[in-house]
């Protein structure tokens, strides 16, 4: 094999953009025939390209690696996601997927708008560039939104108009371009809410190591206590508020790359309700009108989807628990496991298929009615919304057949100069689903709520939009085992 020459490209600004400007020539060029596909399944087409470049080598090395576009974003933070450096050697075969699948480790940092990776070889010596286009990291968003689990619930209240709850919600990622985030939370009306939260996925060179803590307090006019014929009873209190929690959290985080990550945390709760409450369900804390406890949890994640927000294709598992040890008497230790698994394949064209299975197991002597939530709450068997389910147990199996009506790719909107907010990534999908779910209760009366320990089952079909700053919004109308049907608004990808 020939020696290797010298770097292409060095670490001067101006030789830097005359690298960039010739991988822009050769990935314009090839751009302009094969056309930009979307970042939820980006097709490679380095293998020729590179291939052309240094014909007879087997191996590359890796002389440079050069990042465009990220001005807020700290270098190290990107070089820490790689999973190769300057001087390693890749092999030819495989060097396409290996440059797209750290692309899109890139990408799913969901700090870009799209990531573009292009690479220049000479004489076995390879120089790769990531172009990068920064979103807007600062959110400082009105809330104004229902003091009630979901729509559906909503419209069931009676004093549906009174239960608003207004403020500000401020979201600062990439916070010192670090990808650090900051969160505030003021919110008035119905319910209050005063919250500050800070996450850092990593510090130091290899970025592994990382911190999260912050607090909250929130108190309500109104709580759900009791469970009547699967449906939440409700208490409202004029002058004074039934309930009112706080919590303080703080933990570390072990992060490989984007993809895999633990998380180690342990968090004090303070609880009370008020007098009133506790006269209409005294199991609500298990006999007493506060409660005290610290809970530790770890949880490990390992997503593989190749995008985070609307997946098409991957995998993704998490699986965690947590204990939970009362500082007040009367209230048993409660142990909880849980897992949730994911596949997406493409059956070919613009058909994808998705399976989700996940569960929860909560060992206790006792628990109370607060936590003894299971569906309706964070996890739905689709044509319930308007039902909660209470349990200690669950189990739940989602699947979904998903057809790409168009994807539009970027919209461009003329008028605005910022590239941060200038275009919108438009795609819509057709998809049909069926949702089966169980949950154990061997202590709740037959009677009084009749879904318990009975298996409960859905289909449908929906409409899917994926679009800008990862937001999906879904509506899809449903028919459950028990004949009720209706359409519902969603949003967040289902499976």
């Amino acid at each position: 094999m020939p020696a290797e020459p010298p770097p292409v490209c060095y670490s001067s600004r101006v030789k830097r953009l005359l690298c960039f400007l010739a991988f822009w020539l050769v990935g314009f060029s090839a751009m302009a025939h094969t056309g930009l596909p979307p970042d939820s399944l980006r097709q490679t087409t380095l293998d020729s390209l590179i291939s052309v470049q240094c014909p007879g080598y087997t191996a590359v090395r890796i002389s440079n690696i050069l990042f465009v576009g990220n001005a807020v974003t700290k270098e190290r933070v990107l070089r820490a996601e790689l999973d190769f450096h300057e001087g390693d050697s890749l092999v030819t075969e495989t060097l396409a997927r290996r440059l797209e699948l750290n692309r899109r480790r890139l990408f799913n940092l969901q700090l870009f708008h799209h990531v573009l990776v292009q690479a220049v070889c000479r004489e076995g010596s390879l120089t790769v560039l990531f172009s990068v286009q920064e979103r807007w990291y600062t959110f400082p968003i009105p809330i104004f939104s229902l003091a009630d689990r979901n729509f559906r619930s909503w419209l069931d209240r009676s004093d549906r108009w009174s239960r608003l709850d207004y403020g500000v919600h401020v979201v600062r990622k990439n916070f010192r371009g670090r990808n650090e985030q900051v969160l505030a939370n003021i919110q008035l009306g119905f319910n209050r809410k005063y919250e500050l939260f800070y996450e850092a996925p990593g510090y130091g060179k290899r970025r592994r190591i990382g911190f999260g803590g912050g607090f909250s307090y929130y108190q309500s006019h109104a709580l759900d206590y009791a469970t009547f014929r699967d449906r939440l009873v409700n208490y409202r209190q004029e002058d004074e508020f039934p309930i009112e929690r706080q919590y303080a959290i703080a933990g570390i985080r072990w992060r490989r790359t984007v993809q895999h990550r633990t998380a180690l945390d342990v968090s004090y709760h303070h609880e009370r309700i008020s007098d009133s409450l506790y006269k209409r369900n005294p199991s609500y804390y298990l006999g007493r009108t506060q409660r005290q406890y610290v809970e530790v949890s770890l949880v490990s994640t390992l997503n593989q989807r190749n995008t985070f927000a609307y997946p098409l294709t991957g995998q993704f598992a998490e699986v965690g628990v947590a204990y939970r040890s009362f500082l007040t008497g009367g209230s048993p230790n409660i142990t909880t496991f849980w897992g949730h698994y994911a596949k997406y394949v493409a059956l070919g064209g613009p058909f994808y298929y998705s399976v989700g299975v996940q569960g929860r197991a909560r060992l206790a002597q006792q628990v109370a009615y607060a936590d003894n939530r299971a569906f309706g709450y964070e996890v739905l068997v689709r044509g319930y919304d308007a039902y909660v389910i209470e349990g200690r147990h669950y189990g739940l199996v989602q699947q979904g057949v998903t057809y790409r009506l168009f994807d539009a790719g970027r919209v461009k909107l003329n008028g605005i100069n910022n590239a941060k907010i200038n275009s919108i990534p438009l795609a819509l999908y057709l998809n049909t689903f069926a949702d089966v779910g169980y949950v154990r209760n061997p202590a709740v009366a037959s009677v009084t709520n009749r879904l318990p320990n009975r298996m409960l089952a859905s289909a449908g079909l929906g409409l899917h939009l994926a679009t800008y700053y990862d937001w999906v919004f879904t509506l899809e109308y449903t028919r459950n085992v028990e004949g009720q049907g209706g359409f519902f608004f969603r949003t967040a990808f289902p499976i």
